[in-house]
């Protein structure tokens, strides 16, 4: 029997390279193509193109202080609105609180009450024993509005209730899904992933 002459640590590195230049070459098509699918019965995620950067606005902390989503820059931050009237939330609130208590390495989740009561929201967080979640308050509707308005411009639309946006580490709002979805799905954490390694 003849041994192989062709496998030399020229031509294993060689391969190592090839394997290695072919595994970014996938990597750059699939982040070509777009985040990976995540969605619930009734909505998906929705890619914006295009998106700013999030302007400098403080939300209100129930606990007190507030949250500067520019200061959350390199992290991949979830903003979702919600309101105590709305049954959708009382399903996808306690989710989100799971999520924060996960561990998920760089990861924000911030969850805005936009109800115009604020005296509503604490027993409304109490009874939904959300313990780990920032819970922000927007009732003048200065970081999120609904339909066509013609005061001054939001950072965010409220296409459904609720709804939440990802931001990613640069900063913009990367796209946003309606209804409540199931953040602590293998489909929700590709997504994350996917934003998350987007440097």
């Amino acid at each position: 029997m003849t041994p192989h002459r062709g496998l030399t640590r020229r031509t294993v590195v060689a391969g190592l390279l090839g394997a290695g230049a072919a595994l970014s070459a996938a990597s750059n098509r699939a982040r070509a193509e777009g985040p990976p699918p995540f969605a619930t019965v009734r909505h998906q995620f929705i890619q914006l193109r295009g998106a700013r950067p999030v302007p400098s606005v403080p939300i209100p902390r129930l606990s007190g202080g507030t949250i500067d989503l520019t200061s959350l820059r390199g992290k991949v931050v979830l903003v979702n609105f919600w309101a105590t009237w709305c049954p959708a939330c009382r399903i996808e609130l306690p989710m989100l609180d799971r999520l924060t208590a996960s561990g998920v390495r760089d990861l924000v989740v911030i969850a805005v009450a936009t109800d115009r009561d604020r005296s509503v929201v604490a027993p409304f967080v109490k009874a939904l024993k959300l313990r780990r979640l920032a819970i922000g308050l927007d009732p003048e509707g200065l970081l999120a509005k609904a339909g066509a308005s013609s005061q001054a411009d939001t950072p965010f639309a409220l296409y459904g209730m609720p709804i939440t946006f990802l931001i990613g580490i640069s900063g913009q709002v990367e796209g946003y899904i309606s209804g409540e979805a199931d953040w602590l799905s293998i489909e929700a954490r590709r997504l994350l992933d996917y934003y998350a390694s987007a440097g």
